[in-house]
């Protein structure tokens, strides 16, 4: 029996291109190295609650003169990863959260960008300002210390802005800009991981997103009481956040689940939570019109490939691991990534879509904002801005 084992270990042994395939396997799964895209990052795969992908893809109408390509590249060098997109009671702006950290507005052409706010004293250029590469891994290793602003919300009354930041939270800055004032950090003791966009309801409760891949959440903070709640729990990346017309329920985002998903809060419905729309890609930011309609901003588009992966986290766990870049693993995945824009009503059915199928405008897709009769498109990937005149 003894020699038996042995012969079984010397047949191992004498097969090098094994081992090597154990060893390498081994390695794309520990990632020591930190050579894949989530190298560094927590990242833990769940199964996603994700409508088939035939179902969806038959159903999605499409926009085959792809009409927002025809869109206009705006400050193009001069933005970097410019996500949401705000404008005061004023009608100024765009302001804008950029990778390096800063909150800046637009000020006309004679001026040009100014930085307006600030997330934490500790930003400083030296550290923080890398230009062109702050929309790069370069980046990643300062976000923690300079900030990385996300949502913006202006309250119209006081003139307030509010900033969801993935790293410091919901923070508050007056009218006159400055160093932004902490608001929530922490919810029942532990602190808030990726804030990630926010709503300001009529009575003065900010209702925002705190993203994760399985245990994302729907919080609200209570300026009266400098107090915040869980509204949700057990969310799938929840993302963008806005609040109805008339504030009796808000849509938020599930990315990875590739939906939008309707909260209601007030009505025989209120604390109900529904999915409204499944949608063609991953969606980012939600934001409304003066119709009352949504602006959805979508990376498109899923594939029967990436189905798969969605619903087998351990493949999906290893896929993300490998030394390869995102675009490239993308296109393993029979995926060429663009912009989609759809505009909802209140029930979930779509009024209008907008592509960018050869990424002429870009590629990567936050935010739209529809202002005295054009869209403002804001890019978390990308250092420009783009505009289209609509309808």
């Amino acid at each position: 029996m003894e020699k038996k084992n042995h012969l079984k270990d010397d047949t191992f042994l004498q097969h090098p291109i094994l081992i090597l395939l154990v060893l390498v396997l081994g390695l794309v799964i520990m990632d020591p190295f930190q050579m894949g895209p989530v190298g560094g990052l927590e990242f833990r795969p769940v199964k996603h609650n994700i409508a088939p992908y035939k179902q969806v893809m038959k159903n999605w109408p499409r926009d085959n003169q792809s009409r927002l390509g025809l869109g206009k590249l705006e400050f193009e060098g001069e933005v970097f990863g410019p996500e949401s997109l705000e404008f005061d009671h004023l009608g100024r702006g765009p302001y804008t959260g950029l990778a390096d950290g800063r909150i800046v507005r637009w000020m006309g052409k004679d001026v040009g960008w100014e930085t307006f706010a600030l997330v934490t004293s500790n930003w400083s250029e030296k550290l923080c300002a890398k230009g062109n590469e702050s929309t790069t891994k370069k980046q990643w290793k300062v976000e923690k210390r300079c900030g990385r602003p996300l949502g913006l919300r202006f309250d119209k009354e006081s003139g307030k802005l509010y900033i969801a930041d993935a790293y410091y939270g919901i923070l508050v800055v007056g009218s006159e800009g400055g160093v932004a004032t902490p608001l929530a950090t922490h919810v029942h003791g532990k602190p808030i991981l990726f804030a990630n966009d926010l709503d300001i309801h009529t009575n003065g409760s900010i209702f925002f997103t705190d993203t994760r891949e399985a245990t994302g959440r729907l919080l609200r903070y209570d300026p009266p009481t400098k107090t915040t709640h869980v509204v949700l729990d057990g969310l799938a990346f929840p993302n963008g956040v806005q609040i109805s017309r008339d504030h009796t329920f808000l849509l938020f985002t599930e990315t990875t689940n590739c939906r939008l998903m309707k909260y209601w809060l007030e009505g025989p419905k209120t604390g109900h939570v529904e999915p409204i729309a499944n949608l063609p890609g991953f969606p980012d930011n939600v934001r409304i019109n003066e119709n009352g309609q949504f602006w959805v901003a979508i990376d498109c588009c899923r594939t029967p490939i990436q189905e798969i992966l969605s619903h087998n986290p351990w493949i999906r766990s290893v896929y993300f691991r490998l030394p390869i870049r995102m675009s490239f693993l993308a296109r393993l995945m029979g995926m060429k990534m663009y912009t989609v824009i759809s505009l909802f009503n209140e029930m979930g059915e779509v009024v209008e879509v907008l592509e960018d199928r050869k990424g002429v405008v870009m590629k990567l897709v936050s935010e739209v904002r529809e202002v005295k009769g054009k869209l403002w498109i804001g890019t978390v990937a990308h250092n420009h801005i783009a505009t289209l005149p609509y309808p």
